[in-house]
C-alpha cells in the first residue's frame, strides 16, 4: 500500500531497546513499524547509521501567550521544540497574562494554542492562594496538573503557595485525581538570605548563588512531600538542580503511600516523580559567573561537583525525566548590573535531546527520559 512517507533502515529506538526497523507514516502519524515495510511513499529517508528516536515530550515549557508573546509565543516555542525532535509539550500557567487560574483563562491559553502550536500540547493550571475556589473549573477543562511555587515566582499575578494552600490545594487535587507539580524552594530561607546580602550591598552573581542554597531546595521538597502524603497526593518536583534533592525525593519514594489515586480513580505507586534540566547536567557555577544573564535561572545551577553527582543519579534511573523549563524573556529583560534585578529563565527549548546525547546516555535511556516515562 502507499504511504506518505517511509523511513528505512533506521536503528529505531524502542521501549524495548535499539532494533533495526522500518517506519511507515500517513497523515502525520506512525502507522506501520516492522522489520521491512511493503509499499512504497513520494518520499523515502534511508536513515542507515541512524538512530530514529520518539518523539520529544517536553511537561515543563513557558511560552508566555497570551499577554506576553513578545517574551514567546505558541507559534516560535512551538517551532523550536519541533526543530529539536518534540511532538509535544506541557504548558505551565505563567507567565501568560492572565496566568491560567480558572476556566476562562484556561480557554484563553488553549484557543491561543490551537491557532498557532505546532506540536501537540496539553496545559497546566495554576495553584495559589488566590484560586482555589476555581481549581475545580481548570479539573472540568482537562488541566494535567496544576503548579505551585512555594517560593516567589517573578510574575506579580501569580502569588506563591504557603504550607496551607498547598494542603488545600492537594486535597482538591488528589479528590480530581490530578498530579500537583511544585517549584520546591524554601520562601522562608531565601527571602531571609537574599534580605541580609541586599543589606550590605550584594548584586553579583555570586551573591545570588549564596542567596538559593541547596539546603533550600532540599527543605523545601521534604516539605512538599509531606504535605503531600498527608493528602494522599501525586506530587512533582519540578526541576531538581542538586543529587541531595533527588536523593529527598527517592527515600520518600520508597516508601509507599496508600490511596492515592490517578485520574481514572485507580490506585496508583506512582505518587511521587521527580525531572531535571539540561542546564543542570551541562552548566555549572563557573558558567553563570562567566556567562552572567543567559545562565541565571531558579535554582541556580550548582558547583561542578554537584553536576557530576546529578548526572550520576540520571544515569542510575533516580530521576523520572529531563524537561527544558523553556523559559524565554525579552533581551531588555536580561541585561544590567544588577543580578537579582535580571530576569531568571533559560530558553533552549530545542536542546533537550541533542544535551542528552552529548552526554553519551544510552538511547534507550535517553527515549524515557525524554518521551516514555513523561
Amino acid at each position: 500500500m502507499p504511504f506518505d512517507l517511509l523511513i528505512r533502515n533506521g536503528q529505531v529506538v524502542t521501549r524495548d531497546g535499539v532494533h533495526a526497523l522500518d517506519l511507515a507514516i500517513e497523515d502525520g502519524r506512525i502507522v506501520d513499524i516492522a522489520a521491512e515495510i511493503r509499499g512504497n511513499a513520494p518520499e523515502e529517508i534511508d536513515a542507515a547509521g541512524l538512530h530514529v528516536f520518539p518523539g520529544v515530550i517536553d511537561p515543563h515549557v513557558h511560552f508566555n501567550e497570551p499577554g506576553r508573546t513578545d517574551w514567546e509565543g505558541w507559534a516560535t516555542g512551538s517551532a523550536a521544540l519541533a526543530a529539536g525532535g518534540g511532538t509535544c509539550c506541557f504548558e505551565m500557567p505563567l507567565n501568560a497574562n492572565p496566568p491560567t487560574l480558572d476556566g476562562p483563562s484556561f480557554d484563553l491559553k488553549r484557543a491561543a494554542a490551537e491557532a498557532s502550536s505546532r506540536v501537540d500540547f496539553a496545559l497546566w493550571g495554576g495553584l495559589t492562594s488566590d484560586n482555589l475556589d476555581k481549581l475545580d473549573e481548570l479539573a472540568d477543562r482537562g488541566v494535567i496538573g496544576l503548579k505551585a511555587f512555594m517560593s516567589g515566582s517573578g510574575i506579580a499575578e501569580f502569588g506563591r503557595a504557603d504550607d496551607e494552600t498547598l494542603r488545600r490545594g492537594m486535597e482538591i487535587a488528589a479528590r480530581r485525581g490530578l498530579i500537583v507539580a511544585v517549584h520546591a524552594e524554601s520562601e522562608e530561607m531565601t527571602s531571609a538570605l537574599t534580605a541580609e546580602i541586599r543589606a550590605r550591598g550584594g548584586k553579583s552573581w555570586r551573591d545570588y548563588l549564596d542567596s538559593r542554597p541547596i539546603e533550600a531546595e532540599v527543605e523545601a521538597i521534604g516539605r512538599a512531600i509531606r504535605i503531600a502524603r498527608d493528602a494522599r497526593c501525586r506530587l512533582h518536583i519540578v526541576h531538581v538542580s542538586s543529587s541531595a534533592g533527588v536523593a529527598a525525593v527517592a527515600s520518600a519514594r520508597s516508601k509507599s503511600v496508600s490511596l492515592v489515586h490517578d485520574r481514572d480513580g485507580h490506585p496508583t505507586k506512582e505518587w511521587l516523580t521527580a525531572e531535571t534540566c539540561p542546564h543542570y547536567l551541562l552548566l555549572d557555577e563557573s558558567d553563570l559567573l562567566d556567562a552572567g544573564a543567559r545562565a541565571k535561572c531558579a535554582p541556580p545551577v550548582r558547583s561542578q561537583l554537584d553536576v557530576k553527582n546529578l548526572r550520576a543519579d540520571l544515569a542510575a534511573g533516580r530521576i523520572d525525566f529531563v524537561a527544558r523549563d523553556h523559559s524565554p524573556a525579552p533581551p531588555s529583560m536580561k541585561t544590567g548590573d544588577d543580578a537579582f534585578a535580571i530576569w531568571g529563565g533559560i530558553s533552549g527549548v530545542q536542546s533537550t535531546l541533542p544535551a542528552l546525547v552529548t552526554l553519551g546516555l544510552p538511547p534507550k535511556q535517553i527515549a524515557k527520559l525524554t518521551a516514555t516515562n513523561v
